[in-house]
C-alpha cells in the first residue's frame, strides 16, 4: 500500500533463512514482486544503506514500467535521458532521491505512488550547469529557473533527435519515444 505522509512504512519481520540478496537496482527490477534483500544500488542508498540485521524491515517499493520506442523494460530507481550533461535537455525520472552520489530528487520517495521528474532546460547555460553539478551531492541544485521538477504517475516524451537512455544505470541506446508509468507496490525489499 502506498505510503502517506506521517504514516509508518513497512513492517518488521524475521530475516528469512533463504533470503536472496541483490546488489543493484537493475537486479531488483528483474526479480519483480519476489521479496528480496538489498545490499547495493541507488534505492539502497536512498534507504540509508542499512547494515544487515535480524529482524529486517519489509518495505513495499513502487516500480517503473519504461517503454522505449515500443519495447517495455522494468526499473526500480531511475531513468535518465540526455545527449550530454553540458548542453541540450537532461531528464531524470526518479523513483528514489539518489543517482550515485548525487541527490537529484531530494523529495522523491520509493513508495509514494509517484515519480519525480527533474528536467534541465536545453537553454541552460554551461556556467549554470557547472554550478548545479557542484550542488547535486547536497541536493541544493533546485530550485533553479532552468531546472523543472514535477511529480507524475505516467509521462511520455517524444524527441525529434533521439536521446541516450539509461535505466537503473544500464545504457539502453538512443530512443525517440520514452514512456514511463509508475507501478505501485511492484517490489518487496527486505533491509
Amino acid at each position: 500500500m502506498t505510503i502517506r505522509p506521517g504514516e509508518p512504512w513497512g513492517t518488521e519481520v524475521p530475516r528469512p533463512d533463504e533470503l536472496v540478496e541483490v546488489g543493484s537496482d537493475a537486479e531488483l527490477a528483474r526479480r519483480g514482486a519476489t521479496p528480496t534483500g538489498l545490499r547495493g544500488g541507488d534505492l539502497f542508498q536512498s534507504l540509508g544503506a542499512p547494515s544487515p540485521r535480524d529482524p529486517v524491515q519489509r518495505l513495499p517499493v513502487d516500480g517503473l514500467r519504461v517503454t522505449l520506442d515500443g519495447v517495455a523494460h522494468d526499473a526500480v530507481a531511475h531513468v535518465v535521458m540526455r545527449r550530454s550533461w553540458w548542453r541540450g535537455p537532461v531528464i531524470a525520472v526518479m523513483n528514489v532521491d539518489h543517482l550515485g552520489a548525487w541527490n537529484v530528487a531530494p523529495r522523491a520517495h520509493p513508495n509514494d505512488g509517484r515519480f519525480d521528474v527533474v528536467e534541465v532546460a536545453p537553454s541552460m547555460r554551461l556556467r549554470d550547469r557547472w554550478a548545479a553539478r557542484r550542488r547535486l551531492e547536497a541536493g541544493t541544485h533546485v530550485p533553479h529557473p532552468d531546472i523543472g521538477v514535477a511529480r507524475a504517475e505516467a509521462r511520455t516524451w517524444q524527441f525529434d533527435r533521439p536521446l541516450d537512455v539509461w535505466i537503473d544505470g544500464a545504457a539502453m541506446g538512443r530512443h525517440h519515444v520514452v514512456e514511463v508509468e509508475l507501478v505501485p507496490d511492484r517490489h518487496v525489499v527486505l533491509v
